[in-house]
């Protein structure tokens, strides 16, 4: 094994420990950067996200800097896809804001409130004939020739941006070792339905107004975000599945326990069975909500603890249960002293990482306009006070390429099934299987190319 061999699965060994609540050397260094990676190097961010060599060579100056950083978070958008189609739902450095700017997420209600009934019975088809066509504008009016070359731009940027991705993680694998910290991603099915469909607004309208519907739609999306989330996943389960919460902050208990909790757990439980561990985005305060955290596995959900949730609160009622991640404000990262960061870090490692299973991180990511010398400071206080055993030597967990199917997760999703298709073509003459296979592959990545923009 080579010495970035070596180095790798140290890593992501460490990160892995954590996760699983098991012994290891020290506390991983696992933040998610929020684009300070690339800004620290000198991007714009209009330059990381339109620029993919860019994009990489500030990711690989940045770990260069920072080696002691066990997995690296930052950017997940390449801009020309959103351009292709058109996409309204997001504003862009350098396209519709300065190019330091960070993107801004346009929140309406692009789904009506008559139209749940449509959703449920043929999810897929509701997307592209209502809903995409409202979210991508070049795909507007449909038929028109305008809206199918936005389809083709799309279909063949997304193999782009996929190509970028898979390079992008190849370079940091085999030139500086570095593991990614999560693969593949899905939201709660209640934030499909509160984010790019329905909107705040809608939603906490139709939870009084038409209750039934939310949980139907939601028991409707469990699966087809459970299909999303494995289609994009590491297929060696060593990586997280991302999953950002953006809505249960704003819920009272009772609405959380009614309409978010149980899809989320549904598929969670589909991920978590299909062999995966999951990394959660626990935005806002989910200080009503996160003792339901208790109800999952042990050691498969790493929770990120934003700023408005209280860490030594979280430690005591989920942290031997889960891994935790935060403690740092991000008014400590922009306006604080390294001796702050020192001494806030320290306090961390001597209490909710006392006994492992912590990350030191910021409010789910660390600010892009970090002060480099405090990020240096949160460093050196984790190598020196995040010590546990050095006997530890940190090694992955084996990896399982083999296919796990949980049990409750229902079958891709398609638009046109193979045996609509089979009964069109009057059957097939040869080899059925030779025929059917790519169909179905191409017909599920078309599919799932749909889903990815409720994101």
């Amino acid at each position: 094994m080579s010495d970035l061999q070596e180095l790798f699965a140290r890593r992501l060994g460490r990160y892995q420990a954590a996760i699983a609540l098991e012994p290891a050397d020290r506390m991983p260094i696992a933040c998610g950067s929020n684009y300070f990676a690339e800004v620290y190097a000198g991007n714009t961010n209009q330059e990381t996200i339109y620029d993919a060599e860019k994009w990489l060579k500030g990711e690989k100056a940045f770990i260069r800097a920072f080696p002691e950083v066990d997995v690296l978070r930052n950017n997940r958008i390449w801009a020309p896809l959103y351009d292709a189609v058109g996409n309204v739902t997001y504003r862009l450095p350098g396209r519709d804001l300065p190019p330091r700017s960070q993107f801004q997420f346009v929140e309406k209600e692009y789904m009506l409130p008559d139209e749940y009934a449509f959703l449920i019975d043929n999810p897929g088809q509701y997307l592209m004939e209502r809903w995409i066509p409202r979210v991508l504008g070049d795909t507007a009016p449909p038929g028109s020739a305008r809206a199918n070359m936005a389809f083709l731009k799309g279909g063949m940027a997304q193999m782009m941006m996929a190509q970028i991705m898979r390079n992008r993680s190849i370079h940091l694998q085999n030139e500086l070792g570095m593991p990614q910290p999560m693969t593949g991603f899905f939201l709660a099915p209640f934030d499909v339905l509160a984010d790019t469909l329905r909107g705040l607004k809608g939603i906490f309208m139709d939870i009084l107004r038409r209750p039934d519907k939310v949980l139907a739609a939601c028991d409707v999306l469990v699966p087809e975000m459970a299909n999303l989330a494995l289609a994009n996943a590491d297929p060696f389960r060593r990586n997280p599945i991302f999953v950002p919460t953006h809505k249960a902050c704003f819920m009272s208990p009772k609405q959380f326990d009614t309409f978010y909790w149980p899809s989320f757990k549904k598929l969670m439980d589909i991920l978590i069975e299909s062999g995966y561990t999951i990394r959660a985005y626990l935005e806002g305060d989910w200080g009503p909500h996160w003792h339901h955290l208790l109800e999952m596995p042990k050691g498969k959900v790493l929770c990120d603890i934003d700023n408005q949730g209280d860490i030594f609160q979280a430690k005591k009622d989920i942290g031997r249960h889960q891994c935790l991640a935060g403690g740092v404000p991000d008014s400590l990262f922009i306006l604080g002293t390294p001796r702050e960061m020192r001494e806030r870090v320290k306090l961390l490692c001597g209490t909710v990482g006392a006994d492992g299973g912590f990350i030191v991180n910021g409010g789910c990511n660390i600010p892009y306009d970090t002060r480099p010398e405090n990020y240096r400071a949160m460093i050196d206080a984790v190598m020196e006070y995040g010590r546990y055993d050095e006997n530890v030597k940190p090694a992955p967990r084996q990896e399982r390429p083999d296919a796990v199917r949980a049990a409750a997760l229902k079958p891709q999703g398609m638009l046109t099934p193979w045996a609509v298709r089979s009964a069109e073509l009057g059957g097939v003459l040869g080899d059925e299987d030779l025929v059917r296979r790519p169909w179905e592959m191409l017909e599920s990545m078309g599919y799932n190319w749909l889903w990815q923009w409720v994101l």
